[in-house]
């Protein structure tokens, strides 16, 4: 007799805070994920604070593909700076967040102080990546890209494995989604880059 292994997908656990004097300002949630190393965690612009289940094996060489691409060419271009999923940034609305992968120009980089490069860097990312997991809802990596844009990113890339599909915004148009892609470009932002999705997938 055959057992049937059931394993449903883990919902984020959301601390709400009310009212809206107990909730953390900057400092205090850098500090917050500073004691928490082991969690993954988020702020939305609410000052709700979102603790994100961890990614499994598949996900995480997916994502170490995607940034050893990314960061050949990062390199070799010189015009900005790229980050890996554990760089959270405060977006403009006050929402912390990690993309996946993120890409800043160097001026605006280098316009931050030492202490904000240091801490979570005060600002949207112009580039970033989201890769769906099994672990995350489409929904939710929706509205996370659409917080992007609306905060200053230039290009977004919501990269699904399980559909294999790339959504990809930008900043005053319609997004853009490719079935299965062989390739996809970073033009104009990100001169010279294109991504083989095929070593994405598995």
């Amino acid at each position: 007799m055959s057992a049937t292994l059931d394993i449903s997908v883990p919902e984020p656990v959301v601390v709400h805070f009310e009212p809206s004097r107990l909730r953390m300002n900057d400092e205090e949630f850098f500090m917050f994920c500073q004691l928490n190393p082991e969690l993954r965690i988020e702020r939305t612009s609410g000052g709700d604070i979102i603790v994100l289940a961890p990614t499994g094996g598949k996900t995480g060489r997916r994502n170490a593909r995607l940034i050893a691409a990314f960061g050949s060419w990062a390199e070799k271009d010189g015009t900005g700076q790229f980050f890996d999923s554990s760089t959270e940034f405060i977006l403009p609305n006050g929402a912390g967040r990690a993309p996946d992968l993120s890409w800043i120009r160097n001026e605006r980089w280098l316009a931050l102080t030492e202490r904000q490069q240091e801490q979570f860097p005060p600002l949207c990312p112009d580039f970033v990546v989201e890769l769906r997991s099994k672990t995350d809802s489409l929904r939710s990596l929706t509205a996370k890209m659409e917080e992007y844009i609306a905060t200053g990113a230039q290009l977004g890339w919501l990269i699904d494995p399980l559909e294999r599909k790339v959504h990809i915004y930008r900043s005053g148009t319609a997004v853009e989604s490719l079935n299965d892609p062989a390739t996809v470009s970073g033009e104009p932002l990100l001169k010279g880059f294109v991504l083989d999705v095929q070593v994405i997938w598995d």
